[in-house]
């Protein structure tokens, strides 16, 4: 949340040409009786804020690190909008992108992270792979954090991420 008058209590509408509150971008919240309990997610100040972002950035195919303290629902804002279920004014993520995600854990390694990633990816051309034609991935990497360091201080599955953005 925050308080009204702070610059992060709003934002600008391009489309309409005026500031409002992050809230009032998604239709207000309205529980449904087919869901169980746990599965009930209630929008946010922070929620709506963070997958207006991520939008943002996924459109413009930018690569995009969203960090926080544990239990503040990035994992959940990030499936969710990459399953097509976070909502930003009314529209989903586009249907052109295909989402993939990755869990690392401490025993994580650049192998299985390879291996994870070969296993998505159709071969294009000889040393080209890439997802299926017409399509982009969006691939959530959750956890980033938890593969054990080398003695050198690097975390092997990371630094392989790192050499597919470069």
């Amino acid at each position: 949340g925050g308080a009204a008058g702070y610059c992060y209590s709003c934002c600008f509408d391009v489309e309409e040409f005026r500031w409002m509150a992050w809230m009032d971008l998604n239709a207000p919240f309205e529980l449904s009786g087919k869901i169980t309990f746990s599965e009930v997610v209630v929008p946010t100040t922070d929620s709506v804020r963070n997958t207006y972002l991520l939008d943002l950035l996924v459109a413009n195919n930018k690569h995009t690190l969203m960090v926080g303290e544990t239990g503040t629902g990035k994992t959940m804002n990030i499936s969710q909008y990459l399953q097509g279920q976070g909502k930003v004014k009314g529209r989903g993520i586009d249907s052109s992108i295909v989402a993939l995600s990755v869990t690392f854990s401490a025993t994580a390694s650049a192998n299985m992270t390879q291996d994870l990633l070969d296993s998505k990816f159709d071969k294009r051309k000889r040393g080209v792979f890439g997802p299926p034609a017409g399509k982009r991935y969006a691939i959530h990497v959750d956890d980033m954090n938890m593969p054990l360091r080398e003695e050198y201080g690097a975390q092997p599955p990371i630094e392989i991420l790192r050499q597919w953005f470069d």
